[in-house]
């Protein structure tokens, strides 16, 4: 299959910028700008020094829309290998299991550039006002039963009526892991907190933290030139992931009886303790409901746009705080909300 008119104007109106330039950021595509959503303090009783930095002010209110756009900047990979000839057929569609952030994020982005249409796997248990969303973009829904297994890569394909195609539920495929929400982290630890607090799901961002955090603390030869802070307060820094194991919760989004493809281990986070890479407090903690219920009322006394899986953070913070001194510098990451189009 030749290289077609319409595909060679797709990667031209696709401006891939640097990888690393902070003063030539990649995101968001349409206005760029490192950082690229804002840090600002918050009040929260108990506490004199909190920070939000608020993914809320993304495209689609979510951290989620740093993923639609690589996912873009990999089609660019495919269109340029078509091009020269390396491949011949179609441009793959892809595979997701969502609950409805990524999905609408992606989906948003493939839109935009006349990409193939997202295949969504979602729970058949889910709020229809999602998949109403989603096919509003152009989304193809698929629903099925996510509690009776951990489902394959292959198996979500198949799910999907996309053997053909490519799962980027996991990073087996595509490794969002090594660059996804590689800005971001730099945002987060360039606010040089003395306590990090962030949801936690998959693990793809805690995974690109802390390994940012390792790659600047452990440095031979120079550091990112995205990175602007002390060297000696990362070392300190405690990194603090909500999650939860309530079938029940408020915070929906972060429950799963099968995780997909979960980004964690207690060896990997017990070795970055111990390489002071970060501090003693550093893990994923279960947050209990009664503190979900306080964070959302906290947040909406102060006009912040999120959802109660997106305000997990600070419910920890509350449910931690005998724990945490008062006067501590603390950064709280809102990952925003799914906006339903």
């Amino acid at each position: 299959m030749a290289f077609s008119l319409q595909e060679q104007e797709i990667l031209e109106s696709i401006i891939v910028r640097s990888d690393n330039d902070p003063a030539n950021p990649e995101f968001p595509a349409d206005d760029p700008k490192f950082p690229a959503t804002p840090t600002y303090q918050i009040h929260v009783e108990w506490f004199s020094n909190v920070w939000l930095k608020d993914e809320s002010h993304n495209p689609t209110w979510t951290h989620k829309d740093r993923l639609g756009r690589e996912i873009v900047v990999t089609y660019t990979h495919f269109l340029k290998a078509k091009k020269i000839g390396q491949v011949s057929w179609s441009l793959p569609q892809m595979s997701i299991i969502s609950s409805g952030s990524a999905a609408t994020a992606i989906q948003t982005q493939l839109k935009k550039y006349w990409l193939p249409s997202l295949k969504v796997l979602v729970d058949y248990k889910i709020d229809q006002s999602y998949t109403t969303s989603l096919e509003n973009l152009g989304a193809e829904i698929y629903l099925t039963d996510l509690s009776k297994k951990l489902l394959t890569p292959s198996e979500i394909l198949q799910l999907t009526n996309n053997e053909e195609g490519i799962d980027i539920t996991s990073s087996e495929a595509l490794d969002p892991s090594s660059r996804y929400y590689d800005w971001l982290s730099y945002e987060i630890v360039n606010s040089s907190p003395e306590f990090c607090f962030i949801p936690f799901w998959t693990g793809n961002l805690y995974e690109n933290i802390l390994n940012t955090n390792k790659k600047e603390i452990s440095s031979l030869w120079g550091h990112d030139p995205r990175f602007s802070w002390n060297i000696d307060v990362l070392k300190k820094c405690h990194f603090l992931w909500a999650t939860t194991n309530n079938p029940n919760t408020l915070a929906d989004k972060l429950y799963s009886p099968h995780l997909p493809f979960v980004h964690f281990s207690e060896q990997w986070i017990k070795i970055y303790k111990q390489s002071w890479f970060c501090w003693n407090l550093s893990h994923v903690h279960i947050v209990q409901e009664q503190w979900i219920k306080k964070a959302l009322e906290i947040a909406n006394a102060q006009d912040i746009s999120c959802e109660p899986s997106g305000i997990a953070w600070l419910a920890l913070l509350l449910q931690m705080k005998e724990q945490i001194p008062s006067d501590a510098k603390i950064l709280i990451v809102n990952t925003g909300m799914t906006k339903l189009y």
